[in-house]
C-alpha cells in the first residue's frame, strides 16, 4: 500500500530506561549528607531497561488494529509513545493525521477548568476551531452522559464520569487517529458497549483506531489485526484470531492457575486442588479455545490421605459470576479412588458453543457427603472469536452467552384457537 493509504508507521522503535539500584538508600536529609561526606566516591549501580525494543508493524486508515500482551509487555509505553508523549529512544514513527488519545483517566484535561472549559480546551489542542467544536459539542455531552455536571470542575467528577467525558472527546473530536488504552475499563458495562460501538463506527467512517485491552472478546469483535508484544518485543502481527491464539500461548505462566498459595478457600482440606488448566486435543496447554472446539481441563491435586468416592466439579461462569455450565463427576456417576500424594484429573469436553468472552473456572472437591476443597476463579480462560454462523455476526453481551444451533424459516399460519 502506498503512504497516503498509511495512518500510521512504526519501524524499529525502542524505549529504554535508566533502573537505579541502591538498596541502602537514605530516606532522610541527615541520612543523605552523613552518607556523603562517608562515601563522597561512591557510585549507584544503574541498569538499562529496554521496554521496548525493535517494534515495526503499519496501521492503515480506516482499520481497528489491537495491542496485546500481558502486563509489563509495553503496549502502555508504545501507546504513550505514538502519542508523542514519551520520546523514543530509537527507531520512527510516523503518522498520517491528527491523533487523540485516551491513555489515563484524565489524561488532557485541567483539574480546576469545568467538563465544558475542558471540552473545548481538548478541541483546540487538536487543531479544531470553536465553531468546529460547538458542532460536536452536544453529540459529546450526550454520549458522556454528564449534562447536570458539566459546569463543575472535572476535580469533583467521579472516575465514571471522568473516564465517560474524556473518552466522548477524544471520539468525537475530528482526530483522524484514536488511541485508546485499557482505561475503558473504568466504565460500567453499559458504557463500555457504547464505547466498542462507537469505535466500530469511528473505523466505519475511515478513521483508525488503536486499542489496547485484555478483554481478548472485545478484540475479537472490534479489531481485524492485531500486534502481541511481549517482554517489550513484538512477537505477533496479523489476524487477530491468530493473534489472540499467540497471545494465549507465549506465556506459560498465565497458562496454568497455580492453587497452591490460595488461602480463599473452602473446605475440610482433606484433598486440595493445586493447578488447573485446559488443553487442547493435542496435549498443548492454551487459554483460547473457539466455540465447539474439544479441549481437556486438567486439575491437579494434592491428597493428605487416601479417600474414596473422590467426585470432582467444575464450573464455568462469566466474570460477572453467571454460571454458564457445572462439568460434575458425580452427574456421570463418575467417582474416584486416591492416594495420599499428588495427582490429576482431566475431563475432556466435547465443546461449548458459547458466545466470545472471558470466563473463570471453579473448582471444587467432594464426596461421602463430606466437602472437601472450593476454589473460585482458579484461572479465567477465553472463548476465541469464530464466525459460528458464517454472517459475520455473533450475539452481544446482553444477548446470551450461548451459541445454540438454530435455523428460522417461513411456516404456515398458527390454527386460530377455539379457546373462548
Amino acid at each position: 500500500m502506498s503512504s497516503s493509504e498509511l495512518a500510521l508507521s512504526v519501524r524499529g522503535v525502542g524505549k529504554t530506561y535508566t533502573i537505579r539500584h541502591d538498596y541502602t538508600a537514605p530516606t532522610t536529609l541527615g541520612e543523605a549528607l552523613v552518607r556523603r561526606l562517608k562515601h563522597p566516591f561512591a557510585r549507584v549501580e544503574r541498569e538499562r531497561f529496554w521496554a521496548l525494543k525493535g517494534v515495526t508493524f503499519d496501521v492503515f486508515q480506516g482499520e481497528v488494529l489491537a495491542l496485546i500482551g500481558s502486563n509489563g509487555a509495553g503496549k502502555s509505553t508504545l501507546l504513550k509513545v505514538l502519542s508523542r508523549i514519551t520520546e523514543m529512544s530509537e527507531g520512527q514513527v510516523d503518522l498520517y493525521g491528527r491523533v487523540g488519545s485516551l491513555l489515563e483517566v484524565g489524561t488532557g484535561f485541567n483539574q480546576e477548568l469545568t467538563g465544558r472549559e475542558n471540552v473545548f480546551l481538548n478541541g483546540a489542542i487538536l487543531g479544531m476551531t470553536r465553531s468546529e467544536i460547538r458542532r460536536q459539542f452536544d453529540a459529546i455531552v450526550a454520549f458522556a452522559g454528564v449534562e447536570r455536571f458539566l459546569d463543575t470542575p472535572v476535580k469533583h467528577y467521579s472516575s465514571g464520569m471522568y473516564v465517560r467525558l474524556a473518552f466522548a472527546v477524544a471520539a468525537h473530536l475530528r482526530s483522524e487517529i484514536l488511541i485508546v488504552d485499557e482505561v475503558l475499563a473504568v466504565g460500567d458495562q453499559e458504557f463500555q458497549r457504547k464505547c466498542l460501538g462507537k469505535m466500530r463506527d469511528v473505523a466505519i467512517d475511515g478513521r483508525t483506531v488503536l486499542l489496547v485491552s485484555h478483554n481478548m472478546a472485545a478484540v475479537g469483535n472490534l479489531c481485524s489485526r492485531a500486534v502481541v508484544l511481549r517482554a517489550g518485543q513484538m512477537v505477533f502481527a496479523g489476524d487477530v484470531a491468530d493473534a489472540i491464539a499467540q497471545y494465549s500461548a507465549t506465556d506459560a505462566a498465565v497458562l496454568v492457575g497455580d492453587l497452591r498459595d490460595r488461602h480463599d478457600r473452602a473446605g475440610k482440606g482433606e484433598i486440595r486442588s493445586t493447578s488447573v488448566a485446559l488443553a487442547g486435543t493435542d496435549g498443548v496447554l492454551t487459554r483460547a479455545v473457539q466455540p465447539g472446539q474439544p479441549f481437556d481441563v486438567i486439575v491437579s491435586y494434592e491428597a493428605r490421605i487416601a479417600l474414596e468416592n473422590v467426585e470432582v466439579s467444575v464450573n464455568i461462569e462469566l466474570l460477572d459470576g453467571t454460571r454458564v455450565v457445572t462439568l460434575a463427576s458425580g452427574f456421570r456417576n463418575e467417582t474416584f479412588s486416591v492416594q495420599a500424594g499428588e495427582g490429576t484429573f482431566a475431563c475432556r469436553v466435547a465443546g461449548l458453543l458459547l458466545r466470545p468472552d472471558t470466563y473463570s473456572i471453579n473448582v471444587f472437591f467432594s464426596g461421602n457427603h463430606a466437602f472437601y476443597d472450593h476454589v473460585e476463579r482458579a484461572m479465567s480462560f477465553d472463548i476465541a472469536p469464530l464466525d459460528v454462523y458464517g454472517t459475520g455476526r455473533l450475539p452481544q453481551r446482553n444477548e446470551g452467552a450461548l451459541l445454540a444451533e438454530y435455523h428460522w424459516r417461513a411456516a404456515a399460519p398458527a390454527l386460530k384457537s377455539n379457546v373462548l
